[in-house]
């Protein structure tokens, strides 16, 4: 992979997230591709640097993503489970009339729900941290690239992205991470081509 591809795929990559989530039902099909592409830059980039912790510290990130988020949603599923079999409501996958049936007026034993909202809340301070951790490694990437290209738009988009996810728990954080996309675009394509491309360095003599 040559330089010049490795930065439009990775610029059009990032372009696909950034406007992945305004894409309605196709939001995570985008987003996946335009992650696939940002990796693919990553990885020629690593190799035209010759410097694979570009590449290997972008995989833990998105692989620490994936962790917290798959755990999250199995406990968050088991604790709405727990929760509806308290309020003695049965649903089925293709029927929830009974839960819009429900009266809350009927219900006064709160208490039994709160192991429930704690396993809730505990999931989602799991996925903040995972979050968090995924952007450390994102960031100790992007650094490395803005260290080897001089572009140091990249080092900016790591900083951003790692504030954002540790503020995701109070919301602000996604729209920092949404506008550190947007300057992850701008620095794949703002890197120098021609004369300023990555050379191989030559043998000692």
């Amino acid at each position: 992979m040559t330089f010049e591809s490795s930065k439009m795929m990775g610029g059009i990559g990032a372009i696909l997230m950034v406007v992945g989530g305004f894409a309605g039902p196709y939001t995570g099909v985008i987003g996946v591709i335009g992650l696939a592409l940002v990796l693919v830059a990553l990885n020629g980039l690593a190799n035209l640097y010759n410097d694979r912790h570009i590449f290997n510290n972008a995989i833990f990130a998105v692989l620490a993503t994936i962790v917290g988020a798959v755990i999250a949603a199995v406990v968050v599923v088991a604790a709405a489970f727990g929760i509806l079999d308290v309020l003695g409501i049965q649903v089925t996958w293709t029927n929830w009339s009974a839960l819009q049936n429900f009266n809350w007026n009927n219900f006064t034993d709160w208490s039994k729900l709160a192991p429930y909202i704690a396993a809730i809340v505990g999931a989602l301070v799991i996925l903040v941290v995972c979050l968090v951790i995924a952007a450390i490694f994102l960031r100790r990437s992007l650094n490395t690239v803005a260290e080897k290209s001089g572009t140091h738009m990249f080092a900016t988009a790591g900083l951003l992205f790692l504030i954002g996810a540790a503020l995701t728990i109070i919301g602000i954080g996604f729209l920092l991470i949404w506008i550190s996309l947007i300057l992850l675009a701008v620095a794949f394509f703002e890197m120098k081509t021609g004369t300023d491309q990555p050379q191989t360095p030559s043998p000692p003599s």
